[in-house]
């Protein structure tokens, strides 16, 4: 193995730029795309929603109820100063309301947006192709895909980030 290793780094040392560039692109090609997610459980489903979204986790929050809203959305808070709403995922889900929550501040599409989940769980590299689509049957707008975790604990579901704000 050393002997394969010190004839590799002596072949590296006679190579010219492009047949370097050239290994450097093959050792890209088999690097795996990943994307992070910060896993997150509501009513027992594992869902995910991409770390790109994620601002802050909230534990101690008040909830400012505003009337003729839709039911799933909770109200707002005051987050240093900007106002952010909050929709309940549960009540979206379709799902009973529960008090004990935490709030998921998420920015997307430039716009701070809290959801209301029950716990959160890890934060986990997915490979791309790991994440499949949903069946073409399923009704569910919030969804954009399944995959089952690295680390064998389950399923995840992936929340589809601009459809929270759309919906």
């Amino acid at each position: 193995m050393i002997d394969t290793m010190t004839n590799l780094s002596e072949d590296m040392m006679f190579m010219t730029e492009d047949q370097i560039s050239d290994l450097a692109s093959q050792q890209e090609q088999s690097t795996v795309e990943t994307r992070k997610f910060l896993i997150f459980l509501t009513d027992d489903l594992r869902m995910g929603v991409d770390a790109e979204y994620v601002v802050e986790i909230i534990t101690n929050h008040s909830i400012t109820y505003l009337p003729m809203l839709p039911p799933y959305v909770r109200g707002i808070i005051n987050l240093r100063g900007q106002i952010v709403p909050i929709l309940d995922i549960r009540l979206r889900l379709g799902k009973e309301r529960k008090d004990d929550c935490l709030v998921i501040v998420l920015n997307i599409e430039n716009t701070q947006i809290g959801i209301l989940v029950d716990a959160v769980d890890q934060m986990v590299d997915i490979p791309k192709d790991d994440i499949l689509p949903l069946p073409a049957q399923s009704n569910q707008k919030l969804v954009s895909g399944m995959c089952s975790l690295p680390d064998g604990s389950g399923t995840m579901l992936v929340l589809e980030g601009a459809q929270v704000i759309h919906e």
